[in-house]
């Protein structure tokens, strides 16, 4: 039996209300559950301010605005029986943007300190990066013995514009929870939402999510769909509300106010357990992701509603481009309330399709359990402290390598948002070649 791993992850985590720390605590007990002897340790990243009551494993904090934190941290990690550092890396949790935009990267600081094998997992990836932002991962990348990508189109981005080494690249999917199909009429009736047709959007809320695009669309919607209900599911994010209060939802509220769409929208206003997202995932017709970030690489609420099978609307952001190919989804043009529209009928007035979608989604979420992610990336972390078996070798080795067509279809999606900045969205057709409906199609 191979020894216990101890692994520590640095990162925001929960009851921090932030999507990394989500995805944080729920990659720790997935790799713990895939049976590969491992033991979780959490290095906690607070923001100014902030104090949690943390579970026991979590053994540090980080102080995310003072660097001797991140390396008092890192001699403390050094000083302890872990094994491996698993960074979870975002711009703005290892790091800030002053006022002028110029970006100060804490993690360096870390990174200069720690003296344990590291395996890094980036939750953003921009295509033609600021100096700054460039010079911050290729720190990561020289000082990681691997870096991780959630989508294959992260690792052409890094390998062309970044001019990473590729070997040191590994590609394994957002995870989502294993749960059954199930149709939506079996969860409407205890949530009391019978007799309505459930659209919906959840995460925490910010003005990059697009959602006013979709609350324009609606009365096209709602004209041949009387009884659509939309449900904004999730509160306003606290760096959002810190800094600027409820503005943006109270505008959302006056735009659904002035469309005297007050019958047909629903705030759900908290932070949910992952169960009662679930739930209402379960209840949804359609799942939208309206968002306006053309380069968004990652989407943890993108993935959910994919592991549970949903027909999904969304714009054709990277992440989305590649997750909903081959007949997973439906695009819509980025802030174009009547391409949402279009996209949101033809999925209503279409139960084939929206069948075949709900379908496609629930397979390629299969791969994305998190028993699979968790069940990976224990094994390229056992693959990394040389504490690995044959099998376990083998499997990993099989991780670094992208596939020609794998390459040549994130190469082509790659493209077209690049061109949709310069051409915008008639142009865009060639982002979902793979798929069976893009907006500019539906008549």
């Amino acid at each position: 039996m191979a020894s216990d791993l101890v692994v520590a992850y640095v990162s925001s985590f929960p009851p921090r209300a932030c999507g990394i720390a989500t995805f944080t605590r729920d990659l720790s007990e997935a790799v713990v559950r895939s049976g590969r002897e491992v033991v979780t340790r959490i290095a906690a990243i607070n923001e100014e301010g902030a104090a949690y009551a943390y579970p026991p494993h979590v053994r540090w904090t980080i102080d995310q605005n003072d660097p001797q934190s991140w390396r008092d941290t890192a001699d403390r990690i050094n000083q302890s029986r872990v094994t491996l550092v698993s960074v979870q890396h975002e711009f703005g949790i290892d790091g800030y943007f002053e006022r002028d935009g110029k970006y100060v990267n804490h993690l360096a600081g870390f990174l200069d300190r720690i003296d344990k094998p590291v395996v890094s997992t980036l939750h953003t990836v921009l295509p033609h990066p600021r100096p700054d932002l460039l010079e911050a991962v290729r720190v990561l990348h020289d000082r990681s013995d691997r870096l991780v990508t959630m989508v294959n189109m992260a690792r052409l981005i890094l390998e062309q514009e970044y001019n990473l080494d590729p070997q040191k690249l590994v590609t394994i999917p957002h995870g989502v929870p294993e749960v059954r199909r199930t149709k939506p009429a079996h969860l409407k009736a205890s949530m009391h939402l019978e007799g309505r047709t459930i659209l919906s959007t959840f995460g925490l809320l910010s003005s990059g999510k697009g959602i006013q695009y979709m609350i324009r669309a609606l009365p096209e919607v709602v004209k041949r769909h009387p009884e659509v209900l939309y449900l904004i599911i999730g509160e306003t994010h606290p760096e959002i509300r810190r800094k600027e209060g409820e503005r943006y939802r109270n505008s959302l509220s006056e735009l659904i106010k002035k469309l005297g769409l007050e019958h047909h929208v629903r705030f759900v206003n908290q932070y949910l357990t992952q169960q009662q997202l679930i739930r209402y995932l379960q209840a949804t017709d359609v799942y939208i992701t309206p968002y306006i970030d053309r380069y968004q690489i990652t989407s943890g609420t993108l993935a959910y509603a994919i592991g549970c099978g949903k027909a999904i609307v969304s714009t054709p952001y990277l992440y989305a481009a590649e997750a909903l190919a081959e007949g997973r989804g439906v695009l819509a043009e980025f802030q174009n309330p009547r391409s949402f529209a279009r996209c949101i009928n033809v999925l209503l007035e279409n139960p084939a399709l929206r069948e075949h979608c709900e379908a496609s989604a629930f397979e390629y979420g299969k791969a994305m359990s998190w028993g699979n992610v968790g069940a990976r990336y224990a094994d390229l972390f056992r693959s990394i402290t040389g504490t690995a078996t044959e099998d376990t070798l083998a499997a990993v080795s099989k991780l670094p390598a992208m596939a020609a067509e794998q390459r040549d279809t994130a190469a082509v999606k790659l493209l077209a948002a690049r061109s949709y900045d310069e051409t915008g969205p008639d142009s865009h057709g060639i982002a979902m070649r793979a798929a069976p409906i893009h907006a500019s199609a539906i008549p």
